[in-house]
């Protein structure tokens, strides 16, 4: 009979839905998490996210570099901050997310969570989509536009879906074992092609180009810490569930910081030099294709394999923690259909984006602005709850009806739901992007990109001095 030791990590497909892992079969280490926040962030989408901090912002190289490190490797501090929750109660985010805002009001900040994960993983495929237009054009000379090849569009978005379906299925012990070998693989590739692209940078412009303001600076940490760290903030717990609880707090923090940080660092920089004196890529509706063009023939089909290969290892993890909170909004499906659901959603997104909308990156910087907003207002709130709460319990974050502890007043934690909502709107009133022009877009925390940092603050501080968080957990100690 195979030990508890082994068990899980030998079990094909995981069946255990949202329910806390028994501590029987909590052996993770924080080494695990390492390479699965590695793996998920050597995606392509880091160059063209670096360009927009020269194209855009017109920051120079080493302020590029710092807001990489701010941005990219501080946000993901705050995910590392997050997965101590899921050592402490072993269940995914937004279900511990149930002991804050109670069992329906828990309900907004999952819906959130889940368009996030949907919109990430839509970016993912579209991208990895257009990878493979571009890897057929050179081997096959079809057309390279998506709408002058809808037939193989469609292909290709659907060996995308696929590939992340069968992996994401399988579950946790899987995901572990593909993120950490695959990491070695395409982190070799990665930096292959990057020295390829080295020889595309106009060095001279480099050395030359005058920093940027101080406000611009901000602006592009916003942008960076927006577009990394906090579109993964609410999926911390999903993968820490497993930790031994000896883990340690300030590990599981640095296995996220490092882990996602070094290739973001390193990928956020290559773009920002790449786009120096140059904001095709920044401006590029393909910008796999412009990268693509940036390098010797012979050395395109490694980049795009390299390409997909990253996006392929980011949806793995997007995809299976969409499944879990799926389940979290009371879908009576196990795991593994949860997951089929969200793949049927982002293959719909997909298409919209390649065959029908007119661009893809302004869409995209949209999509992770008016996001940022209601994420870090939940972030602010359960870390907030997470200094008090040593401990959750299994039995109520599973139970919605009244007689759980988690229910509170008519299903609902006010104070929590309450600062929540109150941060997002005021974090809207600083918000400029597409149709929505809030009355502070003009003022100083606007016009810098902070209405995100304006909402973490009014949301764990409206939650800190109400007391939420001390009386929810004095509240189901006693219940």
């Amino acid at each position: 009979m195979a030990s508890p030791r082994t068990s899980n990590s030998a079990r094909k497909v995981e069946t255990r839905g949202i329910e806390p892992v028994p501590e029987s079969e909590c052996h993770g280490h924080p080494l695990q998490l390492f390479w699965v926040w590695f793996a998920a962030n050597i995606s392509i989408l880091g160059l063209p996210l670096g360009a927009t901090l020269v194209a855009f912002q017109h920051l120079a190289i080493w302020q590029a570099a710092l807001v990489a490190v701010v941005g990219a490797a501080g946000s993901f501090a705050i995910v590392g901050v997050i997965s101590i929750a899921g050592r402490r109660g072993h269940a995914p985010s937004l279900t511990l997310s149930r002991a804050i805002f109670g069992v329906r009001g828990n309900i907004g900040p999952t819906i959130v969570s889940l368009l996030s994960r949907l919109g990430w993983e839509t970016v993912n495929t579209t991208t990895a989509a257009y990878v493979l237009l571009s890897l057929a054009t050179i081997v096959f000379g079809t057309p390279a536009e998506a709408k002058n090849a809808p037939v193989l569009t469609l292909v290709f978005i659907a060996v995308f879906v696929v590939l992340t379906l069968i992996v994401s299925g399988l579950g946790h012990a899987t995901l572990l074992v593909i993120q950490k070998w695959s990491t070695y693989v395409f982190g070799v590739l990665n930096l292959l092609v990057a020295g390829f692209l080295a020889t595309a940078i106009d060095w001279h412009a480099v050395f030359n180009a005058a920093p940027a303001p101080l406000s611009a600076v901000i602006i592009g940490i916003g942008t960076i810490a927006a577009g990394t760290g906090v579109g993964w903030a609410n999926a911390g717990a999903d993968m820490s569930r497993y930790q031994a609880p000896t883990v340690k707090g300030p590990a599981l923090v640095a296995s996220a910081a490092f882990g996602a940080g070094i290739p973001l660092i390193l990928l956020v920089t290559l773009g920002a030099l790449l786009s120096v004196g140059n904001d095709h890529l920044a401006s590029a509706t393909d910008p796999i294709a412009a990268i693509r063009e940036m390098l010797p023939t012979w050395m395109a089909i490694p980049y795009l394999i390299t390409a997909f290969g990253g996006l392929l290892l980011s949806n793995y993890l997007s995809v299976y923690s969409a499944g879990l909170t799926t389940l979290t909004l009371g879908l009576k499906v196990k795991r593994v259909q949860a997951v089929v659901v969200d793949v049927v959603v982002i293959f719909a997104g997909s298409i919209y984006f390649m065959l029908i909308a007119g661009s893809f990156y302004g869409p995209f910087i949209g999509f992770i602005s008016l996001l940022a907003v209601p994420i870090t207002a939940w972030v602010g709130i359960f870390v907030v709850d997470l200094i008090h709460r040593q401990e959750y319990s299994p039995t109520d974050l599973l139970d919605v009806s009244p007689r759980s502890a988690y229910w509170y007043k008519g299903g609902i934690e006010w104070r929590a739901f309450g600062a929540w909502a109150l941060a997002i709107v005021l974090g809207f009133c600083f918000l400029s992007t597409g149709a929505i022009h809030g009355v502070f877009a003009n003022s100083w925390f606007g016009r810098n990109g902070l209405g995100w940092i304006v909402t973490f603050v009014v949301a764990a501080g409206v939650y800190a001095v109400l007391g939420g968080a001390r009386g929810a957990v004095k509240r189901w100690k006693t219940a």
